[in-house]
């Protein structure tokens, strides 16, 4: 199984739990980016997550939208990019941008 498989797994299993969720995917890449086009975090509404979109930053500000989106339902998407000299700092190993599609998990 591969992994965007096992996170939509465990999305499958906490919504039959009856979890508020969202989930993010990432949509596109430009540069170098930690995880490719395809990867996948789900969020429940209590905060628990499972998988990756980025790291660092990326993550902490995904979480923190797929609140708003779980309790009012509007999907978005985010785009994060930084310039090289600060690409560590918020979890973009060598700079570069990505967009994340976050929707509500019904």
């Amino acid at each position: 199984m591969t992994e965007a498989t096992d996170i939509l797994v465990v999305t499958e299993r906490w919504a039959a739990e009856g979890r508020k969720l969202a989930l993010a995917t990432v949509i596109e890449t430009w540069g170098s980016a930690p995880r490719p086009v395809g990867s996948h975090l789900v969020i429940d509404e209590a905060g628990a997550f499972e998988g990756s979109v980025s790291g660092g930053c990326v993550e902490g500000a995904v979480i923190a939208e797929a609140h708003d989106v779980i309790e009012h339902g509007a999907p978005k998407i985010l785009e994060f990019g930084v310039a090289d000299e600060t690409a560590w700092r918020v979890g973009l190993s060598c700079g570069g941008r990505i967009r994340v599609y976050l929707e509500r998990v019904a």
